[in-house]
C-alpha cells in the first residue's frame, strides 16, 4: 500500500509537539517536526494558558509537516479539565485560566453543600478534585458570573484548539469525561450535576465519539497558511486516553501508568467501576477509545522533578533530567517519603523546601542533598503506585500480573526499577511516546487503514523502545520494600 501520513499535535502541561506518523501498511513511524514550550501565563493574580502562542506554534507545525510530505489528517490531544468560552460572535470571552490556578481553593466546601460527594461520585464515577471542570465552572459562577453569562458555548482545550481549525464545535467524549459533568450511565451531559451545580447546560455542545471527523480545515486557514486541505479528527482529546490507546497489552487484565507531569495509574475495563469502594478510594472512570473505561487514580507525577528542577535552577544548579536520575542512584534507599497528592506540592515553587517540610513534620529524616530530593521522589511514587494497584484490585477483584508505564517516565529506568520492586511486578516500560502513537492510530482506525484498536496495539508494541524490568528477585530487596510500604501507609494515615 502507499504511505499514508498523519499528524498529531500533542499539548503536554509544559510543552507541546507537531509529530508526523506515517504508516506503509506494516509500520508506523514517527518524526518529530516542532517543539516548542507551554508556559502559563499569571497576569493580575490569575493565571493563564497562553493561547495565543499555542495557536501560533500549531500552525507552524503545519506548515513544517505540509512541507515535510504533507499528511491527510490532524488529531488534538491536551491536557484534561480546562477551557475556553466563546460568545454568540465566535469570539473568546477570556484566555482559558490553568488548573493551577488559586480560584478553586476550598471550592470543594461550597460544592458539597449543593450536591452530596457520594451522589456526585454516583452520577460521574470520577475523581474528584479541585481542578476540575466542574468545580472551575462553579468557582467562575462566584467570581465573575458575568462572563458565564455572556457566553455561547464552552470548548475544552482539544476542542477549543480543533475549533480555531475547522470552526466545528462539540465535545470529544475523553476529553468531556474529565470534566465530572458526564454521566457515567447514559454517557451525555448530566443535566441532574449540572442544576445543583448552577451550570448553564446551553453552553455545552453534543458529546462526540472519539474516532469521528471533525471537519475540514477552514478555506481562510488554508489560505493563510499555503498549505493542501486536511482534516481534522477527533482522536481521544485527553493525552492520557490517546495514550491508553496505544498502551501495547497482549493480555485483557493489565495496569498502565501514564507517567508524565501527572501519574494516571489504572486498567481498562469493558464498563465503570463506581460502586461504592470506588467512591470511598476516589478512583476515576474515564471514557477511553471505543467505549472502554480506563479506571484509575489522578497521582501527581513528574511535576515534582520538573518543579524542583526549576527551583535549582534559580538557584544557580543546572542539571539534566538525566544527571538527576544518576545522583538519586547514589542516594540512600527507602530513607523518607513523601505523599506526591499532598496540597502543599500543587503550586509552582520551591518544591524541594516543601518536601524537607513534609518529612520533619512527618517525624522523618529531612531530605538535604538534590540527590536525596530525587530519590525520595521517585520512591515515593513508585509506593503510590503500589498502594493505587491495591485500591484497584481491591475494586475489581481481579489480579495483575505486569505494569505497562508508558510516557516520559519510560525513559527513567531508576523510577522503573523502584516500580517494580514496590509493586513486586514486571514493569513494561514504553513506548515513551504513547499518546502519539494512540493520536496516529486513531486517525488511522478512522480512516479505515487500521481494523482497530488490537491491531492498532499489535503495530506499536513493534516500537523499538520498550524495556522489560523485573522485581530484583532476592528476598532482601523484597523484604526492604515491605517494611518501606508499611512505612508509608503510616505515614499517609497520620500525616
Amino acid at each position: 500500500m502507499a504511505q499514508i501520513n498523519v499528524l498529531a499535535l500533542d499539548y503536554g502541561a509544559s510543552s507541546g509537539r507537531a509529530i508526523a506518523g506515517s504508516y506503509d501498511g506494516r509500520s508506523l513511524s514517527l518524526r518529530e517536526l516542532h517543539r516548542f514550550a507551554n508556559e502559563p501565563v499569571s497576569m493580575r493574580g490569575t493565571l493563564y494558558w497562553d493561547l495565543p502562542r499555542l495557536y501560533h506554534e500549531m500552525k507552524a507545525g503545519l506548515v513544517k509537516a505540509a512541507a515535510d510530505g504533507g499528511f491527510a489528517s490532524v488529531g488534538i490531544d491536551t491536557w484534561g479539565v480546562d477551557f475556553g468560552l466563546i460568545d454568540k460572535a465566535g469570539k473568546l470571552l477570556s484566555l482559558p485560566v490553568h488548573y493551577r490556578d488559586s480560584r478553586t481553593d476550598g471550592i470543594l466546601t461550597k460544592a458539597y453543600e449543593r450536591i452530596a460527594r457520594e451522589k456526585l461520585y454516583e452520577l460521574t464515577g470520577i475523581q474528584t478534585m479541585e481542578i476540575n471542570t466542574a468545580f472551575q465552572l462553579l468557582a467562575l459562577a462566584e467570581q465573575d458570573p458575568g462572563l458565564l453569562q455572556a457566553a455561547d458555548k464552552l470548548l475544552l482545550m482539544p476542542d477549543l484548539l480543533a475549533w480555531l481549525l475547522t470552526g466545528a464545535d462539540g465535545a470529544e467524549r475523553s476529553i468531556a469525561s474529565t470534566t465530572q459533568l458526564l454521566d457515567v450511565r447514559t454517557g451525555d451531559w448530566s443535566e441532574e450535576v449540572m442544576q445543583a451545580l448552577g451550570i448553564d447546560r446551553r453552553i455545552f455542545g453534543a458529546v462526540v465519539d472519539s474516532g469521528q471527523m471533525r471537519g475540514p480545515a477552514t478555506a481562510d486557514l488554508l489560505s493563510e497558511l499555503g498549505i493542501p486541505a486536511f482534516d481534522v479528527v477527533s482522536v481521544c482529546g485527553h493525552d492520557t486516553q490517546s495514550a491508553m490507546a496505544a498502551v501495547p497489552a497482549k493480555q485483557k487484565d493489565f495496569i498502565f501508568i501514564s507517567c508524565g507531569t501527572w501519574s494516571l495509574f489504572g486498567t481498562e475495563l469493558d464498563e465503570a467501576c463506581a460502586g461504592e469502594k470506588a467512591a470511598a478510594l476516589n478512583l476515576s472512570n474515564e471514557t477511553g477509545y471505543d467505549g472502554k473505561i480506563s479506571f484509575l487514580k489522578n497521582i501527581t507525577g513528574l511535576w515534582l522533578i520538573q518543579e524542583s528542577r526549576r527551583e535549582w535552577m534559580r538557584e544557580g544548579q543546572t542539571f539534566g533530567f538525566g544527571a538527576l536520575e544518576e545522583m538519586a542512584r547514589t542516594a540512600e534507599p527507602l530513607r523518607s517519603f513523601i505523599d506526591p497528592d499532598e496540597p502543599a506540592f500543587v503550586p509552582a515553587g520551591d518544591v524541594p523546601e516543601r518536601i524537607r517540610e513534609y518529612c520533619a513534620r512527618t517525624g522523618q529524616a529531612k531530605p538535604e542533598s538534590i540527590a536525596q530530593i530525587v530519590r525520595c521522589i521517585d520512591e515515593s511514587l513508585a509506593l503510590k503506585y503500589r498502594r493505587t494497584l491495591e485500591e484497584i484490585q481491591a475494586c475489581t477483584g481481579r489480579d495483575y500480573g505486569v505494569i505497562h508505564l508508558v510516557g516520559g517516565g519510560a525513559q527513567s529506568a531508576l523510577l522503573c526499577r523502584m516500580t517494580a520492586n514496590a509493586c513486586r511486578i514486571p514493569v513494561i516500560a514504553g513506548p515513551v511516546e504513547a499518546t502519539v502513537y494512540g493520536n496516529c492510530a486513531v486517525q488511522l482506525i478512522s480512516r479505515g487503514e487500521l481494523s482497530g484498536l488490537a491491531q492498532a496495539r499489535d503495530l506499536i508494541s513493534a516500537s523499538p523502545d520498550i524495556k522489560v524490568y523485573e522485581p530484583d528477585p532476592d528476598a532482601a530487596s523484597a523484604g526492604a520494600w515491605d517494611e518501606a510500604y508499611g512505612r508509608f501507609c503510616r505515614m499517609l494515615e497520620t500525616k
